[in-house]
């Protein structure tokens, strides 16, 4: 995971935990005083949302644990590792992908995951490698152009 994914989880984290669930907490006490729970719909979404947090929270904190962090910027590598930013060559077409983890996935930013079916069969490579990938839509063929290894924005 990158430092800016951690801090993103992190933030979440207490955020849910400091702020949102004192509040349900407070207003599922505030509910269960107002009578038959079985009808009260304050109480029933408050049990509810309290669940969803609690497991966001037991999610966010086993992936905040066993997270290792990787700083793109401190990678010495020729080859295609998690944290690369990686120009290929398809056709006449050139395209930039940052190689990231499952919770930084974002294609309007070109960042993919290293489990991708690009991704995957990126890692290990280096500049000038032809590489052939088999995805949903069919295979392709890309040409590595560059290996950077940069602050993902």
């Amino acid at each position: 995971m990158t430092p800016q994914c951690h801090q993103k989880l992190s933030e979440e984290y207490d955020r849910l935990r400091n702020l949102e669930r004192p509040e349900i907490t407070k207003v599922i006490q505030w509910a269960a005083g107002n009578g038959d729970r079985s009808e009260n719909a304050d109480y029933i979404y408050g049990k509810r949302r309290l669940r969803e947090i609690d497991s966001r929270l037991r999610f966010l904190g086993k992936r905040l644990g066993e997270a290792v962090i990787v700083n793109p910027e401190q990678v010495k590598s020729e080859t295609i590792k998690f944290g690369a930013t990686v120009t290929i060559l398809e056709g006449e077409v050139s395209k930039t992908y940052h190689i990231v983890g499952q919770d930084e996935i974002d294609l309007s930013k070109s960042k993919i995951s290293w489990k991708s079916p690009i991704g995957k069969s990126l890692l290990g490579k280096e500049e000038g490698d032809l590489v052939e990938i088999k995805t949903p839509s069919g295979d392709r063929e890309l040409e590595i152009v560059s290996i950077e290894y940069i602050a993902i924005p």
